[in-house]
This record gives structure tokens, sequence and C-alpha cells, in this order.
């Protein structure tokens, strides 16, 4: 007779990875929420798509490795990968680029090494890069927010666009999209603008950018909730968003008329949804008290470089897979001394 075994841990409690990972994703919710509020119905199909595309990668992979599918589907983590991935996504980004990315996420970011614990890289992150390469054009597609533009895309105009590539009558794609307010800065920043003239731009709010904004602010709600309940450790988090405010903030001050705000970048891009929900992914972050510092501390650093000086509008996804990259290293030299050893830094 043949019996399944499974790895450890064997006995659960209230940290168990499946109800770590339900909890975290309904944290995602205020963030969620107004992506769609103000982005429109575009960002529930990709969270359809993608969510769809991982659970099913996740299982098709697990059956082509003989392993039960069951259990792997109900500890949530490709789910979660699934939510991550759809959110950070363009609204009117196509259908077939939702599914090329869930599918890289889940085979090439999990499961080509070995499945969940063994992942060097944050896969939903894999999945995300794979499509700003390869894909450029399409990972723009972002609409102007509810309130700045007279035509919003309903449910059968997404529906339309996303599976069809039918646009509404009379209207181009030019008209249903607008440059981020991340990429607005870089593009008039390289034209010779100063941000006192770009900030009476349309898609631009009170702190940040108009639904932005709220969109981060809704993230930073989530990640407070989770930092609450003890879910994740303030470290990552708090050193993402202090390093990336202390860096925006010297170069602010030294020349206001080039550089934006702390405020702006803390509320713009994917800042808050990295720093509470993408970098503190417990299989790829550092799991040293030190370790955690410096690893979130990079990726704030490597955020800011590519904002202002790198080829890409944000550098959220870059700077977490390089600092994943940088784990196994920050671990090693960072281990906390073995009980009754003396501590070599003393």
């Amino acid at each position: 007779m043949r019996f399944h075994t499974y790895s450890s841990p064997h006995l659960t409690g209230p940290n168990e990875v499946g109800l770590l990972m339900h909890r975290v994703a309904w944290a995602l919710a205020p963030g969620a929420l107004a992506a769609i509020w103000f982005f429109g119905w575009g960002v529930l199909l990709n969270l359809a798509l993608s969510l769809a595309t991982c659970l099913g990668a996740e299982a098709l992979m697990l059956r082509l490795r003989g392993r039960p599918v069951g259990p792997a589907l109900r500890d949530g983590s490709a789910g979660l990968t699934g939510l991550l991935l759809g959110l950070a996504l363009p609204p009117l980004a196509p259908w077939w680029v939702v599914l090329v990315g869930g599918l890289f996420a889940m085979v090439l970011g999990k499961h080509l090494f070995g499945g969940l614990g063994y992942n060097p890289f944050n896969p939903a992150m894999v999945g995300y890069v794979v499509l700003l390469i390869s894909f450029p054009r399409e990972m723009t597609l972002w609409p102007p927010p509810q309130g700045v533009a007279g035509l919003h895309p309903g449910l059968l105009d997404a529906l339309a666009w996303k599976f069809l590539g039918q646009l509404p009558v009379g209207q181009g794609l030019d008209s249903l999209t607008m440059a981020s307010p991340l990429d607005a800065v870089r593009t008039h920043i390289g034209l010779g603008q100063r941000l006192e003239e770009i900030r009476h731009l349309p898609v631009f709010g009170s702190l940040a950018g108009r639904g932005w904004e709220w969109v981060n602010l809704g993230y930073l709600a989530g990640g407070l909730w989770l930092l609450r309940a003890r879910l994740i450790h303030w470290r990552i988090p708090t050193a993402v968003l202090g390093s990336l405010f202390v860096l925006a903030m010297v170069f602010h001050l030294y020349d206001p008329d080039n550089y934006a705000s702390p405020l702006f970048h803390l509320l713009s891009g994917a800042t808050m949804l990295g720093a509470f929900f993408i970098a503190t992914d417990p299989v790829t972050a550092s799991s040293t008290p030190r370790g955690q510092l410096i690893y979130g501390a990079g990726i704030g650093l490597i955020v800011y470089v590519i904002r202002n000086w790198g080829g890409y509008p944000d550098g959220m996804a870059f700077a977490v897979l390089l600092m994943n990259i940088a784990t196994p290293t920050l671990d090693y030299y960072t281990r906390p001394p073995v009980f009754g050893e003396r501590d070599p830094d003393e």
C-alpha cells in the first residue's frame, strides 16, 4: 500500500501557510477596491484572469511532477501570486498578456525551482518583469483615473478590448490611455520642464497622482493591519519606505525643480504594494533581523535609482528580484550568534 507523505510542518497553528496567505489576500482588499474604482473594470478582469491562470498552472505543474494537487491549491500561495500579478498589470492589458505573465510566474518563477519554499525569486515579480521586458507597449496601457477623462471604459468596453481588441466606436487607444504620474514626471523632466509646471497636469492629485495616492493609501491600510496582526514584521516595510523617503528628501531639498517630493514617491506606483505585500514574502526575503533591514533598504534604494535614472518609470519589481538574489548572502553574513557563542562584532 502506498502512503502519502507530506513535508513539514506537520503541526499547524495560527501561522500555518494557508491561513497566512488568505489573510494577506484579504489585506489587499482596500487597495484593490480603490484600484477598481479609479481605473475601471480592467483591474477586476486582470484579477480574475491572473487568478485562474495561476491556479490552473499550479494544478498542471503538480500533476506533471506527481504531487498531490488539493493541498497545494488550498494553501493559497498560487492564488496570492495571481492576485499580486493581476493588481500590478495595466487594466487595459490584453488577455494573453495576463495569461503569459501567470504562466511564467508559476512555471518559471516557482515550480522550476521545486515549488513553494524553494523558489529564490518572488513568482509574481518574475512574471511581471518577463512581461515588462517582452511587451513594453502592452505594459503601458493604463487608463486615466476616474474623474480625469470624460470617457471611462465600462465593463462591456473593457471585455471587448481585452478579449477581442475592439475599441469603442470613434475612440482610439490613445484617447483611452494616459501616462502614469511617474512616467509623466520622467518625460516632462527630460523635456526640460520643472516640477512646478508639471504639477498642473490633470493626472496629479493633492499629494501624488490622482487615484494612485488613494490606491497606495489602501495598500498602506492593509499593510498596517498585517503588522498589527503580526503576520509580517515591521523591519522590511519600514526599511523600504524609510530608505525611499530619505533618498527622495535629500534630492528634493538639493534640487526641488527636478526631484519629486518624498510623499510623491511613497504614494506613487507600486510603493505600498511592494513594501508590505511583495518584499515581505517569507520565502524570498531575508530571514535575519539585520538582513531584513539591509534587504528592505536595498529595495528602496534601487527603486529610487530606477525611477530617476533608469529606463523604467517604476522599479519595484526589479528591486525586489535583485535583492532576492542577495538574500542568501545577507542571511549568511547577518546570522545572529548561536546561544552560548560570543558575538564576533563585540
